[in-house]
């Protein structure tokens, strides 16, 4: 066996290279400018491909907005989206008639199962002042037991999330913040019921890591055989075993190996994602993940007659004007942050 816990480097662009059970990870860093009062930018659109606005210009996109940035009124089958908002805002919709307004290091988990519609949009509420964003979008599969549940929203809000704070032996900060699986003796809150990551023999791990300049921070050992991906996404330099990575890389590990991470001269961050792999076929298209072709051909024949229960919103880009944060369920249940989820 390698005596390095590497076995693989892969530069990092937009979509972020995963590994089953993940499918797919979206790094959204934007310098939206002031809002217009109206949750879109108070400035000019022109020579932007409003609708499919994915090149960055003045630092910041629209995505598929055409008035607010984001991703208006979409679908899904077949998998979970765990969004992780370290800075700005996002508004949620769903077909559940779910909504709410989260962000400023708040989670959302939403299992999709038999189908739901959602949108997504990124409301810039601050008029007098830029409206950074700060988020990772993750896809987590389920297995074909699971492909079919029904839709399952659920909210993690950052008064809540457990997060670990500590230092290596020369008094340099470290913080972990565990949206999922177990760092050292700290767990996650609990991940939907139907999700792989709910059952702890998948060991699955979903962290964001902060190292203060000069830090030195073990990741332990896990199982053998475990997909572990560290993304290493702010700073300058780290160092495993004794080689130096350069920020903006995803770093395979293996798994049943403790990893000593010594940072460089910068502070920096980075994310882990890791679990067992479901090993079962993917059939992938668009927003449905299926086991087969057959089940990709019935997710759309499915969509297309009903819409997954349609959409009850006035607006496919839908925005919650200028309240708070939120979560409301689709039963009408209401909670505010700090208050636990449903």
């Amino acid at each position: 066996m390698s005596s390095s816990p590497i076995f693989k480097l892969v530069p990092l662009g937009f979509h972020w290279p995963t590994a089953d059970p993940f499918l797919f990870c979206a790094y959204h860093k934007d310098a939206f400018p002031e809002g217009n009062g109206e949750s879109g930018p108070a400035a000019s659109l022109a020579g932007r491909n409003i609708g499919m606005d994915f090149e960055i210009r003045d630092g910041w996109r629209m995505y598929h907005g055409d008035r607010v940035p984001g991703f208006p009124v979409h679908p899904h089958r077949g998998f979970e989206t765990i969004t992780i908002v370290q800075q700005g805002l996002v508004d949620h919709a769903d077909s559940m008639g779910a909504a709410g307004r989260y962000g400023q290091g708040d989670v959302q988990w939403m299992t999709a199962g038999k189908g739901v519609q959602h949108s997504e949009m990124f409301p810039l509420v601050n008029e007098a002042q830029p409206n950074p964003l700060l988020l990772f979008q993750i896809w987590l599969n389920l297995p074909a037991r699971n492909k079919m549940v029904e839709p399952h929203f659920a909210m993690f809000w950052s008064e809540n999330l457990p997060r670990v704070k500590e230092q290596d032996s020369r008094g340099n900060a470290i913080k972990v913040e565990v949206t999922a699986g177990t760092y050292g003796t700290t767990a996650a809150l609990l991940p939907p019921p139907d999700s792989w990551a709910a059952d702890p023999a998948n060991e699955v791990a979903v962290w964001v890591i902060d190292l203060a300049p000069d830090a030195e921070w073990t990741l332990p050992a896990a199982s053998p055989g475990l997909n572990r991906n560290l993304y290493f996404f702010e700073g300058d330099t780290i160092n495993i075993a004794g080689s130096d990575i350069a920020v903006l890389n995803c770093i395979s590990l293996r798994s049943d190996q403790v990893t000593a991470v010594r940072n460089g001269v910068k502070a920096s961050r980075l994310l882990l994602l890791q679990g067992k792999p479901i090993n079962e076929p993917v059939a992938h298209h668009g927003p449905f993940v299926m086991n087969t072709r057959q089940e990709l051909v019935q997710a759309f024949e499915d969509y297309q007659r009903d819409h997954y229960g349609g959409w009850p919103w006035p607006r496919s880009d839908q925005v919650h004007d200028k309240r708070g944060r939120f979560a409301r369920y689709a039963d009408g249940t209401e909670i505010q942050p700090g208050q636990n989820s449903s």
